[in-house]
């Protein structure tokens, strides 16, 4: 049985829609393929008939740009079409290359850096208190972080005491313009993280069984902190060419390239009959 939340379908989904869109931010989206999967297969309480329900968990993705992840997994669940998965980056899609809150799923629109991360401590903050077991789980860039509201955000939820917030840091270590450490080192992350009051641990981003191990250890964690993780990860992450290559950031695929990249992610034995 084929599971669901596949990793390595769900980067063949990404370069599906990147292709038919012909359209940038890949490599983003690759990064935190495994960090979603893992908090849709077995974290998010979700109501399969209605991406709207008012007692779900809530996902958002503050760095909007890798929306292209979020709607894979927005597929598996059935919430997308595959012929709408097609209208990717088309005229009159409602799928556009950021973040947008009018698709049912998608929980903030945030194109616009820094400022997903305060919508996601508000819903944390009106869970708490209406008395709802809510959760949210927000992910954030690391190129992301340079901006103060993310840091605003992280003050308040810590002044909140919003242990029902994980905040998810995708720390791949390149942004548009080079890498993180270039263009404003962040570093220590882990440690940013503490000091802003946040129960914190780092973890592999690509291996799904310490991201489990992290989630329920912070979960089951009874400190009132709101709780924070530093994924490592590798941008572009599953496409060798694009691995560590910020070009790709701004690259779009062609003929070539899509070939490339979708044979890299055929399973051997498919190759071979």
């Amino acid at each position: 049985m084929t599971q669901r939340f596949d990793s390595t379908r769900i980067r063949r989904t990404i370069l599906d829609m990147a292709y038919a869109g012909s359209t940038v931010h890949i490599p983003c989206a690759l990064s935190i393929v495994e960090i979603l999967a893992v908090l849709y297969r077995s974290y998010l309480r979700l109501d399969a008939r209605d991406p709207r329900s008012p007692t779900r968990d809530y996902l958002v993705l503050s760095k909007g740009h890798g929306v292209m992840a979020q709607y894979a997994c927005l597929h598996e669940l059935g919430w997308l079409s595959d012929g709408e998965m097609q209208t990717y980056f088309s005229d009159g899609t409602r799928m556009k290359g950021l973040s947008d809150a009018h698709v049912p799923g998608l929980e903030v629109s945030s194109g616009s850096l820094g400022h997903g991360l305060s919508v996601g401590v508000g819903l944390a903050l009106a869970a708490k208190r209406r008395g709802t077991s809510q959760r949210v789980f927000a992910v954030v860039g690391d190129g992301e972080a340079n901006e103060g509201a993310v840091w605003e955000a992280l003050m308040f939820a810590s002044h909140a005491w919003l242990n029902n917030l994980v905040v998810i840091l995708d720390a791949n270590g390149l942004q548009a313009m080079g890498s993180t450490t270039e263009v404003m080192d962040m570093e220590p992350l882990i440690e940013k993280l503490t000091a802003f009051g946040f129960e914190s641990r780092e973890v592999d981003g690509h291996d799904e069984s310490a991201l489990c191990r992290t989630l329920d250890e912070l979960l089951a964690s009874p400190d009132p902190r709101p709780k924070g993780i530093v994924a490592r990860t590798v941008k572009g992450k599953g496409i060798s060419f694009m691995e560590h290559n910020n070009t790709w950031h701004y690259t779009r695929l062609n003929a070539e390239t899509y070939a490339a990249a979708m044979a890299e992610l055929t399973p051997r034995e498919a190759a071979a009959a």
